[in-house]
């Protein structure tokens, strides 16, 4: 989900008027920053584009990384454009040490991020193969899976189907938490009794499976239980077998695996935020806080151990927000489904899979439900910013209406198109592309100084927040529009 709590290799000849700014990551080689020989290959995915066009990306990323008192801990982008990749970078920081800066690591274009909910639209290609390989059904009730019968229980007759909870559109809510710990099993969170069933605030008392769209984490613990259901196995070893180890890709829902060489890649979240009694205490001018991923002392914990049984409790993994991957990697995944499901000559889904993960699922109408409409996101505080659902991914309509309020990727608009954003611990993320036309844009912020939902903090063309707009706007004037 967006705002709630559930974005390199810069290049050696132009980057000298940004290191004043903290901005460039790779124009020397001290301990932890990339190699010349990882400028050089960025150089050759940026060539593409104009260096005049890629300065003036640098120039534009960097001020928006520095801005006074509203500052970022680092950016990751990436821009493909005709089906290629034509621009990326990362700026800032990836781990600060407060008390020795020596010790800071720069951000690469190879860094792993958190990327928080951009993780459902990478659970979802996992499901989409799964059914393409006949092992899930779209439209089968759940209960099936579980071996449970599965219902809301305002809403008994109502069967509950893979297909709703990819859509947000099951009756499912999180006020009944969203992530559990292996020794839970989700039948004691969902079932009236269960141990953990509590109010019953996992359920919506008045919309019925089906139809409403209600933005849902806890869902996805439940797709990663179907997942583990169908086939045996563990959720983050299923996605490794299914997509990420096909692709050759460093990706993982559990930091424990990674080995030691990729753990000391991954990016620590930041805020320069504390809570003091319960409450938010937010000091642009105080130092950065590391709000997840802070290996420099403690080795990440196995998300799970032997004793988990599997098929009992997906949402251990963190399918709704938890996968660690990098801006290039995540790139690859764009290219992939712009070419059908291929990398590297590798079919990793078929032609239909894709197909099936990118088809309109559900659009807001505003005449529903006398009037109401069929979305719950402005309880939510989403301004606007959900229109419509494919299987998975969300779906960008250009819809603007005015300052913190729709969906609208770039300023000018005209960009349309499907994927993700993601928000939690400070990051903020975003996937968006256009498959038919071949281009895309990627891009992680690793943490904010000041806090974001503030109305200074506000987009003025859409719910994305300002510094995100000025983000995209940057990566779609240098790398999409501005040709050689």
């Amino acid at each position: 989900m967006k705002h709630a709590p559930s974005r390199a290799t810069s290049r050696t000849l132009f980057c000298a008027g940004l290191l004043a700014l903290g901005a460039c990551s790779n124009v020397a080689t001290p301990p932890g920053v990339a190699s010349p020989a990882a400028a050089t290959k960025a150089m050759s995915m940026n060539e593409r584009i104009s260096e005049s066009a890629r300065t003036a990306i640098d120039r534009d990323l960097a001020a928006v990384l520095a801005e006074p008192g509203r500052e970022l801990s680092s950016i990751a982008a990436l821009a493909i454009r005709d089906g290629r990749v034509v621009y990326a970078s990362a700026l800032g920081e990836r781990f600060i040490d407060p008390n020795n800066p020596a010790n800071n690591r720069k951000a690469t274009t190879d860094s792993l991020y958190r990327i928080a909910s951009i993780s459902k639209m990478m659970t979802s290609l996992g499901v989409v193969k799964l059914v393409d390989e006949g092992k899930l059904d779209l439209d089968r009730d759940v209960s099936d899976y579980f071996g449970y019968r599965l219902r809301n229980p305002s809403f008994p007759d109502a069967k509950i189907t893979l297909r709703m909870l990819m859509t947000h559109t099951s009756s499912l809510r999180d006020g009944g938490g969203y992530n559990f710990p292996e020794n839970v099993n989700l039948r004691e969170v969902l079932v009236p009794g269960g141990a953990r069933y509590g109010d019953g605030a996992m359920w919506s008392k008045d919309r019925a499976p089906g139809g409403y769209f209600n933005y849902c984490n806890f869902a996805w613990g439940l797709i990663a239980t179907a997942m583990e259901r169908a086939t045996g196995e563990r959720f983050d070893r299923l996605m490794q077998r299914l997509i990420f180890a096909p692709m050759q890709i460093t990706a993982t829902f559990d930091p424990a695996s990674l080995t030691p060489e990729a753990r000391a890649r991954v990016a620590t979240l930041y805020r320069k935020r504390t809570e003091v009694n319960g409450k938010e205490v937010w000091n642009s001018a105080g130092s950065w806080v590391p709000q997840v991923d802070d290996f420099s002392k403690d080795s990440p914990k196995p998300r799970g151990t032997d004793a988990y049984v599997v098929g009992t409790n997906g949402s251990l993994y963190g399918p709704q927000g938890g996968l660690r991957i990098s801006v290039a990697d995540l790139g690859k995944v764009m290219l992939m489904l712009m070419n059908e499901g291929v990398h590297n000559g590798t079919a990793v889904l078929s032609p239909n899979a894709v197909k099936m993960l990118l088809a309109e699922q559900w659009r807001f109408d505003k005449t529903a439900f006398g009037g109401k409409g069929n979305r719950a996101e402005d309880d939510e505080g989403e301004g606007g910013l959900f229109n419509a659902w494919a299987l998975g991914p969300q779906k960008f309509l250009d819809v603007s209406e005015g300052k913190g309020r729709g969906d609208r990727i770039v300023a000018s608009g005209g960009f349309t198109g499907l994927g993700h954003l993601g928000n939690a611990y400070g990051l903020t993320s975003a996937f968006v592309f256009d498959p038919a036309r071949k281009y895309g844009l990627i891009f992680f912020v690793g943490g904010t100084a000041a806090d974001p939902d503030l109305p200074e903090g506000k987009g003025s063309y859409s719910a994305f927040y300002r510094y995100e707009e000025r983000i995209l706007g940057a990566l779609h004037r240098g790398a999409l529009q501005t040709r050689q």
